[in-house]
This record gives structure tokens, C-alpha cells and sequence, in this order.
């Protein structure tokens, strides 16, 4: 079926008391309206037009893709208006799904639902014990909608109803300009509400029917920052519900944050306090900490990743034990049974299978071999204040602790520098090479006494 995709975002969101567009905070790290251009995209729309208006030109500039086309809506005169003016962008053969960018938790399988009704007018529903707020949907004796009515326009009889609109619907593209042309705004809001088209429709004649949502937190919006605190927790108790049910261990499925694509192997085990941002894949017996913050990273079968870790943009290999307090930066790739310890940070460095680094050093900019041993207090410095540059650590080498290595600079297959050495010159294989400076005793010295000030 070829749809149309319409996402209303112009709204101010006043309860955010925010400088930002509503639809552009974010929920599991990702704008709301990213939810729902994603759920668009999972229906196969043909064309998804974004009607924006607050924030000026914020929402297009974040939101640019190829397959989106954008329209302005000013001023805001309702969700009527706002389906206005995104007419010259639709498809006249195609449904057109009208959803919101501040409700993000909609599925595709009930929308899904919906289209597969699609010969007339679907209002997407949802039963709730506390409907307060919402419109409400009214019916016949034959239990036909009759009509959609706002709250505050609402009989004290039509205020008991539970069952409510959502707001979403599915309409026949080439009747929505003459429906939208008859919409009056003759309520307490004085706006033209979309709702309004359900008794246009009935008056020419169309059906209209409902689709129920199986999850009322599906139709749930934004409209303050409490509000988006609840979804946040709503959608990542989903998400650790779905790890659960793939195998994953979870210490706590209350206390785990994914904020994008989580990929996990069989026996999985994440502890509390986990954020998992991006693209992350953890192979099959890995173990992340607690307190640990993996962005975009994929780390192999059967490694440890301790307690206060933080990995970005980085790939690390089976069988690796890192951290804790330690930090990965982009760009860093670990070999099989790499160890990082305790205080040490890589960035943009190869580690070759077999090589540690266990306490208080960092790596940077390098190549560093196999069976490497870099000792604590050990730095690579690679920046010379305008530039960066290479250290090469070959296989085999062991080096002491507290040692510089003054990139560019390459240290020799099997070579050993002693503790304390800075290292400026290329240091040969097999070789001892350190730095020498003289040990001295001064006989008779003491240490200064603290004067004492005397009282006036």
C-alpha cells in the first residue's frame, strides 16, 4: 500500500520551558521526532512530509534527510492548519497517516493495523481508566463514531467516556483538502482541529473506523519534562524487557539505559547502571561492569569490561579484560586478551593480541605489537602542540615504568626500556636502552622550618 507519512512538530511545548523545539529533546538519546521518522520509515512510507513552526528552522536543520520534505506552519493555528500545509506534498493516490512528533512510542504493527483498514477514515484509540485530557470518541446506539470531541468542548455525559483519540488517523489523500477547506474554529481554542474531519467525513458518506492501541503508553506525548522523564523509563523498561527475553543478565533491569542499537551475543551479563549509546554489539559470555558507558562499540566473545569504564568508537577483542576506570577513545582497536587496566586511557591506537597495560599510562596515536608489556606511569606523547604524532611499539617489548616516549618514535622488536626513561630517539631490538641521571645525596642539608609569626 503506498502511504504518505505526515509528522505535526510545530509546536511551541510551553511546559518545557525550553528555547528548544519539543519535538527535538531527546528520549533514549535520539530527538523524539527520530522515533518517529524511524517508525515511518519501518511502515515503507513513499513520501514523509515533517510540518514544523517553533524553533524557526531548528527542526530541519537537525532532522535534514533525503527522504524527508519539510513545511512550515505560521502561525500554529491548530493540527487542522498544520495538516495544510503539507498538502503539495503528498501524494494524491497514496493513505495519508497523520502522526506526532512528540508521541513517540507508537508502534508499526499498530499502525500496521490501522492501514490495513484504510478504505475510509481510521482514528487510532486507546481505552484509559483516566482519560482526563484527551478527546473523547463518541458513538451511536450501533456503536458508529459519530464524532471526536475535545475535552474542554466536551458534555459533562461525553467527559465519562474512555475511550479517547490519540490524535492519529489514516485518511483518503484526495479528500482531505475539501474536509480541510469546511473545518471551522469555532471552539474554546478558537483553532481548527484535525478531529473536526470525522464529521466531515460522515457527512459525505465515508466510513469511518477505529483501531485500538494493545499499550495505552503507545499514544503517551511530551508536554513537560516530567512527562518525558516517565517515557524515558517506560521505553527503556521495554528495552531491557526485550534483553531479557533474548538471554540477556541484567542486575537490574530498572537501572540500564540503551540509547540506540544493542546487540548481544548468548550469555550476556550487564550489571547496573549501564548506558549503551549508538551501535553496540557485545559477543556471546561478555560481562560489562557496573557504571560503565559504551558508545558505538563492539567488543568480542568472553571479554571483561570492569566496574566505571568508558569505551566510544572503539573495537575490542575476544577474550580482553578492561578497566576499571579505565577509557577507550575512538578510533582504538584491541587485540584478543588485551589487558587496559585501572587508570589508563587509549585513543586512536592498535594493541596487538597479548599486550597490557595495567595501571596509570596512556597510549596514544600508536601501534603496539603483540606480547607487549607497557609499564605504569608510562605516556605516549604524541602532541607537540601542533601536531600529532606516532609511537610504534614492536612485538615482545617490556617497557618500565614512569617512561616517556616522545613521538614519532619506534621502539624495536623485543627491546627493553628501563624505568624512568625519556625515550626521543629510536630505541633498537633486543636492547636495553634507558636514561641515565645521577643519584645525589647532599650531606648536611635540612629540611626549612615553617617560620612562626610572632604575636603583637
Amino acid at each position: 500500500m503506498a502511504i504518505n507519512v505526515v509528522i505535526l512538530a510545530a509546536g511551541q511545548g510551553k511546559r518545557m520551558y525550553s528555547r528548544r523545539p519539543k519535538v527535538l529533546h531527546e528520549l533514549a538519546g535520539r530527538p523524539l521526532i527520530a522515533h518517529v521518522i524511524e517508525t515511518a520509515r519501518a511502515l515503507g512510507a513513499g513520501r514523509i512530509c515533517v510540518v514544523y513552526g517553533h524553533g524557526g528552522e531548528q527542526v530541519p536543520q537537525t532532522m535534514k534527510s533525503p527522504d524527508i520534505v519539510f513545511a512550515r506552519q505560521e502561525p500554529q493555528l491548530g493540527t487542522g492548519h498544520a495538516l495544510q500545509q503539507a498538502l503539495p506534498h503528498l501524494s494524491a493516490a497514496a493513505t495519508t497517516l497523520v502522526l506526532y512528533g512528540d508521541v513517540p512510542l507508537v508502534r508499526p504493527e499498530t499502525l500496521g493495523a490501522m492501514l490495513d483498514r484504510t478504505k475510509g477514515v481510521v482514528v487510532l484509540t486507546a481505552e484509559l481508566d483516566e482519560p482526563t485530557g484527551y478527546g473523547r470518541i463518541v458513538r451511536d446506539k450501533t456503536d458508529r463514531v459519530t464524532k471526536i470531541v475535545e475535552e474542554k468542548d466536551a458534555s459533562k455525559a461525553e467527559r465519562k467516556i474512555r475511550e479517547v483519540n490519540t490524535g492519529i488517523m489514516a485518511l483518503p489523500t484526495r479528500k482531505i483538502a475539501g474536509w480541510l477547506g469546511k473545518l471551522k474554529n469555532h471552539n474554546s481554542q478558537g483553532e481548527y482541529y484535525l478531529t473536526d474531519i470525522v464529521a466531515l467525513a460522515l457527512a459525505d458518506g465515508v466510513a469511518v473506523k477505529t483501531t485500538k492501541t494493545r499499550e495505552a503508553w503507545e499514544m503517551m506525548g511530551v508536554n513537560s519534562k516530567t512527562q518525558l522523564a516517565q517515557l524515558e523509563r517506560l521505553y527503556q523498561a521495554q528495552a531491557a524487557n526485550r534483553l531479557l527475553e533474548q538471554g540477556v543478565s541484567l542486575a537490574d533491569p530498572l537501572r540500564l539505559d540503551v540509547r540506540g542499537q544493542l546487540t548481544c551475543g548468548t550469555d550476556v551479563r550487564i550489571d547496573i547502571n549501564c548506558v549503551l549509546e549508538g551501535k553496540v554489539t557485545l559477543g556471546a559470555d561478555v560481562e560489562i561492569g557496573a557504571n560503565c558507558v559504551l558508545r558505538n562499540v563492539e567488543i568480542g566473545a568472553g571479554t571483561r569490561i570492569e566496574p566505571f569504564t568508558h569505551i566510544d568508537e572503539a573495537v575490542i577483542g575476544a577474550g580482553c579484560r578492561v578497566g576499571p576506570y579505565a577509557r577507550i577513545r575512538p578510533g582504538t582497536r584491541l587485540g584478543e586478551d588485551v589487558h587496559i587496566g585501572n587508570f589508563v586511557e587509549v585513543k586512536n591506537s592498535e594493541v596487538a593480541a597479548h599486550s597490557k597495560a595495567n595501571h596509570l599510562a596512556y597510549v596514544g596515536d600508536s601501534t603496539v605489537g603483540r606480547n607487549v608489556n607497557i609499564g605504569a606511569g608510562t605516556i605516549t606523547c604524541n602532541y607537540d602542540g601542533a601536531n600529532k604524532h606516532r609511537t610504534v611499539i614492536e612485538d615482545d617489548v617490556h617497557i618500565g615504568s614512569d617512561v616517556q616516549l616522545v613521538a614519532p618514535v619506534t621502539i624495536g622488536k623485543g627491546a627493553t626500556i628501563g624505568a624512568g626513561a625519556t625515550i626521543t630517539k629510536d630505541a633498537p631490538p633486543g636492547k636495553l636502552t634507558f636514561t641515565k641521571a645521577e643519584q645525589v645525596t647532599k650531606p648536611g642539608w635540612q629540611r626549612p622550618q615553617k617560620k612562626v609569626r610572632s604575636e603583637k
